[in-house]
């Protein structure tokens, strides 16, 4: 992780030549590269910085001597040079949950490939985010991504604080908003996807086991579900859906649920791979036939669900790749801010796929 700069844009620009005080002593310095190219440490700066009035027969007398001394400047001295400390605060929350995990990996894998450091918050509740920010802000991160999953409410603070946050941010996993950057996959049409799939195989009573409703994603795969059934034809009711909270546990229960409340169900989308496993399961235990008496579909793509008997199929959702897209986004959003430049705040929406396997197709 890069080590973050202090300081304000005056400092940035006084300490443009800053060398780091840990370094070795006997390590060449911009002062060595300065005196063998017979030039002024700013012009060594100007060549580091690749800024356009150096003249090119000095910029190349510089980076040859630099090669030949083996000058590398410091981190430190570069992010208070080009005023960006290279490091993006990331607020998560989840990490138990099996999204969450993918995301951050996404997150952690393309900022280290552009080079950015991060600085990780995780937080059980956004009741209070302010302090956060300030936090975030005493590091002085170049921006941040806002990870954390929308619960029922938690994201309220969005219309009165954000305007007075000056750190460029991104969301992930949101409903559409005016004036906010968000990527996001699109769970809804995930849903109809699936359901969609379930009518073609000419399944008439489709059941669905959604997450907990107060995640912005569950409910959003559930209205997937309800408005795939009625353009279909059918009359989804509440008695054909039951809630659980992602966990295997919680499948187990809502698909027993199903079974007494609806009798004739012949097919089940579920919110999630792990509840879909323990749905298979039971259903493979009171001896239905999968996919002729119960097709089951879940969400996600978990590695697992392909080596299940039967195989699960399943929406893949990228979020290995949201994650990566929010920390593009925000490294292309920096240096529009450095080169004063505007730039539009469009969300990115993930399409899904359709994963068939043998839980609703058995292969011949």
């Amino acid at each position: 992780m890069f080590v973050s700069a202090h300081g304000s844009a005056h400092e940035f620009h006084s300490l443009n030549n800053f060398e780091d005080p840990l370094a070795d002593k006997n390590k060449t310095t911009i002062y060595d590269v300065a005196a063998k190219a017979g030039v002024s440490r700013q012009t060594v700066s100007r060549v580091l910085n690749n800024r356009q009035d150096v003249a090119d027969e000095t910029r190349s007398r510089v980076k040859k001597i630099m090669v030949e001394m083996s000058y590398h400047p410091s981190a430190i001295a570069q992010s208070l040079s080009r005023q960006k400390s290279f490091l993006f605060g990331v607020v998560i929350s989840g990490l138990k949950y099996i999204g969450p995990s993918r995301t951050l990996n996404g997150i952690t894998n393309k900022a280290q490939e552009l080079g950015y450091g991060l600085l990780l918050k995780e937080i059980e509740s956004a009741d209070n985010v302010q302090p956060v920010f300030q936090w975030f802000d005493s590091h002085q991160v170049d921006g941040i991504i806002w990870a954390v999953s929308e619960i029922g409410d938690n994201r309220s603070w969005l219309i009165d604080l954000l305007p007075k946050i000056n750190i460029p941010i991104i969301f992930l996993t949101m409903g559409n908003r005016e004036n906010v950057n968000f990527v996001s996959v699109d769970n809804y049409l995930g849903a109809k996807m699936a359901t969609e799939h379930l009518v073609s195989l000419g399944k008439k009573n489709i059941g669905h086991i959604s997450g907990p409703l107060e995640w912005w994603e569950a409910r959003q795969r559930k209205l997937g579900w309800q408005d795939a059934l009625i353009a279909a034809g059918f009359d989804p009711k509440e008695e054909h859906c039951r809630e659980g909270n992602w966990s295997s546990a919680s499948g187990e229960q809502a698909i027993f649920q199903l079974f007494d409340s609806y009798p004739q169900m012949d097919a089940v989308f579920v919110g999630n791979d792990q509840m879909a496993q323990s749905a298979l399961r039971v259903a493979l235990k009171r001896g239905l036939k999968i996919p002729e008496d119960l097709a089951v579909i879940g969400f996600d793509n978990l590695l697992e669900s392909a080596y299940l008997y039967p195989s699960l199929s399943t929406i893949f959702q990228d979020l290995q790749l949201s994650g990566a897209l929010a920390v593009q986004k925000m490294a292309e959003m920096i240096q529009a801010r450095l080169e004063n430049k505007s730039m539009q705040l469009t969300p990115t929406i993930i399409k899904p796929i359709l994963v068939v396997r043998e839980s609703t197709v058995r292969n011949t």
